[in-house]
C-alpha cells in the first residue's frame, strides 16, 4: 500500500496504518476540527490555523517524547480516515499518557478508534515501557466511552480539564494481566 502523503509509519493493524502526521495533512485535520459534529464534545470547533499549529505541536511531541496523535490511513484505500495516538497530558498537576483518538465521521462505528487504540495500548505498554495509559472522555461521549472499556479501561475519577467536566479511563499493565 502507498500512503498517499507519506509521514514515518509507526504501527500497522489488520486495518490501519498508523503514521505521524505532516503539514499536508493541514486541510484532513482542519475538515474534521471545523465539523461541529466532530468536535461536540470538544470546547469548540477549530480554524485552518489552528489546525496547522496543532499539527506543529504534534511534530515537537514526535521529537521530544517519540510518539504523539498519528494519522490513521485506512489499509484499503490509502486515506487519511482520523488521527490516534499517545499524547502527554497534564491531570490534576501529573503528567499522564492518553490514548486519543478523532475520526471524520464517516468513519465512525466501524470500530476503527477502538482497532487504533488497542494497537496503542500495546505499542505504549510493550514498546515504550510505559506501564499506566489514560483516555480523557466528556461524561456524555458514550461512544468514545466504549472505545476505552473496549480498551480494557475503568473510569478513575472524575475532573476538570480544558475548563470541562471530564472522565478519566485508564488501564494499567498490571491491570490486564489481573483478567
Amino acid at each position: 500500500m502507498q500512503l498517499e502523503r507519506p509521514g514515518t509509519p509507526v504501527l500497522e493493524t489488520d486495518r490501519l496504518i498508523l503514521r505521524e502526521l505532516t503539514p499536508a495533512d493541514a486541510d484532513d485535520l482542519y475538515g474534521w476540527f471545523s465539523d461541529p459534529e466532530v468536535m461536540r464534545w470538544f470546547p469548540s470547533t477549530r480554524t485552518r490555523e489552528e489546525a496547522e499549529a496543532w499539527i506543529e505541536r504534534g511534530l515537537g511531541w514526535y521529537e521530544r517524547y517519540g510518539f504523539g496523535f498519528w494519522g490513521a490511513v485506512l489499509r484499503e484505500t490509502g486515506a487519511l480516515i482520523g488521527y490516534i495516538g499517545l499524547v502527554v497530558q497534564e491531570v490534576d498537576g501529573d503528567e499522564r499518557v492518553e490514548i486519543g483518538y478523532m475520526l471524520a465521521r464517516k468513519y465512525w462505528g466501524h470500530g476503527f478508534a477502538t482497532e487504533g487504540a488497542i494497537a496503542c495500548r500495546e505499542y505504549a505498554f510493550d514498546t515504550l515501557g510505559i506501564d499506566h495509559v489514560i483516555s480523557i472522555i466528556h461524561p456524555q461521549n458514550m461512544s468514545s466511552r466504549r472505545v476505552a472499556e473496549r480498551n480494557g479501561m475503568t473510569i478513575e475519577k472524575q475532573t476538570v480539564k480544558w475548563d470541562i467536566d471530564v472522565l478519566i479511563y485508564a488501564v494499567s499493565r498490571e491491570d490486564l494481566r489481573g483478567r
